[in-house]
């Protein structure tokens, strides 16, 4: 490979040396049309000498000896460390007595340099996936998220004595039900008081008959081990007439389910959490709002920067 700031290409450089050997320019005027200086013409004329053809390819930068590079040894140290103890160079560096900058390029060299690249209790790196073309397969959870109490919560009163009346008053959960596309991240969002199978049978007929309407057939529904998804007749009969196939996750591996557990996250830093609100109903009446430009305008960096219904073929 050529290096991108080289005036000459192999091919430049053997019609250097066929106008010095064949045509007989002298090297200066050679250089000159060339645009490049005479030791240069000479360095190409010697190596076309020496090694033929082949030697007017470019060489790798790379020294041939290394006297003070980490052993091998070393290497598997840094690296076994890294998946072991999840920490980061500075700390790596105390535990294994090693400059900190020596330990972030071995990290860099082996695609550890970032936390968010490994699987948290293996230490492996986090195998990613994406399904070809939307609606091959969808992501259902359920998020539950505490009401607010009129007149707003801790985060806006602050986390003073309660009064009885407070202490008494059990305003309990919202459950979100949550369905996103794997190929193109879209998401559908319903607020419910439960998480029940009647409750979930409903939610899943409306999100596949939104995503319908967006020209995404379901093909395929991952969910977790929830009773509500795998014991409800309801819900495997109104699978069975959508012609749907029901994925479930391995027991206790969230990670699988995991483009819609980021989502749930990003759902709670944007809108749940991302202003004051003074009552559980100002909240959700910006949920739909919140989703709607999630799902048009707001920029996903597993996209490219461009939004969920950039992927659609119909927005």
């Amino acid at each position: 490979m050529v290096h991108r700031r080289a005036r000459l290409t192999p091919l430049g450089r053997l019609v250097v040396v066929e106008r010095v050997l064949v045509e007989g320019w002298p090297a200066a005027r050679v250089a000159e049309a060339a645009s490049v200086s005479r030791p240069t013409v000479y360095k190409w004329v010697r190596r076309f000498l020496e090694e033929g053809i082949e030697g007017l390819n470019d060489r790798s930068s790379a020294p041939h000896r290394r006297p003070r590079a980490l052993p091998a040894e070393a290497i598997v140290e840094i690296v076994a460390a890294r998946r072991r103890l999840k920490q980061g160079p500075h700390r790596l560096g105390y535990a294994l007595g090693r400059p900190r900058s020596s330990i972030y390029g071995v990290l860099r060299r082996h695609d550890l340099a970032r936390l968010d690249h490994l699987d948290r209790p293996s230490g492996r790196p986090i195998r990613r996936y994406e399904w070809a073309r939307p609606g091959e397969l969808v992501h259902v959870d359920v998020k539950k998220l505490g009401r607010i109490p009129p007149g707003g919560g801790w985060r806006l009163r602050g986390r003073g004595p309660r009064s009885r009346e407070d202490r008494e008053r059990r305003l309990g959960y919202d459950y979100l039900h949550v369905a996103i596309d794997d190929h193109s991240r879209l998401a559908f969002v319903e607020v419910h008081p439960d998480e029940r199978a009647n409750t979930v049978v409903g939610f899943l007929a409306r999100a596949c008959r939104s995503f319908e309407e967006r020209g995404v057939r379901v093909e395929r529904l991952m969910t977790d081990n929830a009773w509500c998804y795998t014991r409800s007749p309801r819900v495997r009969q109104l699978l069975r007439d959508l012609g749907i196939r029901h994925l479930l996750i391995p027991p206790r591996r969230p990670q699988v389910n995991g483009k819609v557990e980021r989502f749930n996250r990003t759902m709670l830093e944007e809108w749940a959490y991302a202003m004051l609100y003074r009552s559980n109903e100002d909240r959700l009446a910006t949920l739909q709002a919140w989703v709607e430009t999630y799902n048009r305008d707001r920029p996903h960096t597993a996209l490219g920067g461009l939004p969920p219904a950039s992927r659609l073929s119909t927005t």
